[in-house]
């Protein structure tokens, strides 16, 4: 259970995200989640100077073909990083599983295999309740948290 609100951080520790392109890859499952997550990430990205022409947002159905997506982002555009933004609520199966597992090793694999950062964004919660409380609800929104650490990794990637 998250501790703390996932909106609240430190303003001034984030670096000037002007020049960015980042790119969010949104499922369209649990839309009413998944979608707040996305506003409040572009949201978030905005307000430390990504253009919002430079938020480049695509659809896939759902969680389990964001690394797909993510792919696809990654070859046809010229984006800094991508943000995946899913929901699984678990059910009485083990769908739920596999949804999850197949999501967090294509997010890893897209990581190495680009040298790009993909910013796993996925709520895997056990009620819906506790969702709509991560995606801008009483917990705040994943959604925030995301985009700083996409700022911050792609600020990161050019230190070096």
């Amino acid at each position: 259970m998250a501790t703390k609100n996932l909106s609240e951080y430190d303003f001034d520790a984030v670096p000037a995200a002007k020049g960015m392109k980042i790119g969010l890859v949104v499922a369209e499952w649990n839309y009413h989640i998944t979608g707040n997550m996305a506003q409040g990430a572009k949201d978030t990205l905005v307000k430390h100077g990504v253009a919002e022409e430079d938020v480049i947002v695509k659809h896939v159905p759902g969680t389990f073909e964001l690394p797909l997506g993510g792919q696809w982002m990654a070859e046809y555009t010229d984006v800094d990083a991508i943000v995946l933004i899913g929901c699984v609520i678990q059910g009485q199966t083990r769908h739920f599983d596999f949804v999850c597992d197949g999501a967090t090793k294509g997010a890893t694999d897209l990581n190495l295999k680009y040298n790009k950062p993909f910013i796993f964004c996925v709520l895997t919660d056990n009620t819906e309740q506790q969702s709509l409380d991560r995606s801008g609800g009483r917990l705040g929104n994943k959604g925030d948290e995301a985009a700083i650490a996409a700022i911050k990794m792609v600020d990161l990637k050019r230190q070096f």
